[in-house]
């Protein structure tokens, strides 16, 4: 049994900077989970007109509203097996920016199909969204979201690209600092860029027997639908 992760890269996996890959082999067959502690350099947004959906996705967790400079960020990425039987990895990321905390909540788990990973987005699983992972030629790793799904009650339905976005992710591993570095993009493709961060983290190991999934991490609904 491996990490959903290096299931969905296959020998791509290897290529990875060594550190990528103990931190994306967090799972239940390794048995540990990795905080990130770092600063955003950089939280921004796109034009005027994206500051509503930004407020409307902050009531679930979804996206930041707010921009700003050398913000202090957590990241928790935790297995644990969820509701459905499936093995599932926290992606919560907590911003320190002034005023109050805002959290971008994601669960990941492996398709059915086991080609790609599901991103579950907000703290009621409203939007799904499929993920293809790559190792680039420098041993870091490239994330590239495609369709988007919204669920709710018997609502089910694909995110139209006017309103939809595409999100690409870049982690790097920095040798002469020590430091895992994050730039994350997304883009809708009439409006162009509407919203990303980068900054850079250190990141530590716990034993998932011992510390377990802390309270607020699981999402309130989780959603069986891929």
């Amino acid at each position: 049994m491996t990490s959903i992760f290096r299931t969905v890269m296959g020998a791509d996996f290897d290529r990875l900077h060594p550190q990528l890959q103990r931190r994306f082999s967090v799972g239940l067959a390794s048995g540990e989970a990795c905080t990130g502690l770092g600063v955003m350099d950089r939280i921004w947004h796109g034009g005027a007109f994206v500051k509503p959906f930004l407020a409307l996705g902050t009531t679930r967790n979804i996206l930041v509203p707010r921009e700003g400079r050398q913000v202090p960020f957590v990241i928790e990425n935790v297995p644990y097996t969820d509701s459905y039987g499936r093995e599932t990895v926290t992606f919560v990321r907590t911003f320190d920016l002034p005023g109050r905390p805002r959290r971008f909540d994601a669960q990941m788990v492996l398709s059915p199909q086991g080609d790609r990973v599901l991103d579950y987005l907000g703290t009621h699983q409203h939007l799904a969204t499929d993920l293809y992972f790559g190792a680039e030629p420098d041993g870091s790793l490239l994330i590239r979201s495609g369709e988007h799904r919204f669920r709710e009650g018997v609502v089910d339905v694909r995110v139209p690209e006017l309103i939809g976005a595409t999100a690409e992710v870049r982690e790097s591993y920095d040798d002469a600092t020590d430091r895992f570095r994050i730039q994350v993009r997304v883009v809708n493709r009439y409006f162009g860029p509407l919203f990303g961060y980068e900054g850079s983290f250190r990141a530590s190991y716990t034993d998932i027997r011992r510390c377990g999934v802390r309270p607020g991490l699981r999402p309130v609904r989780e959603e069986a639908r891929a």
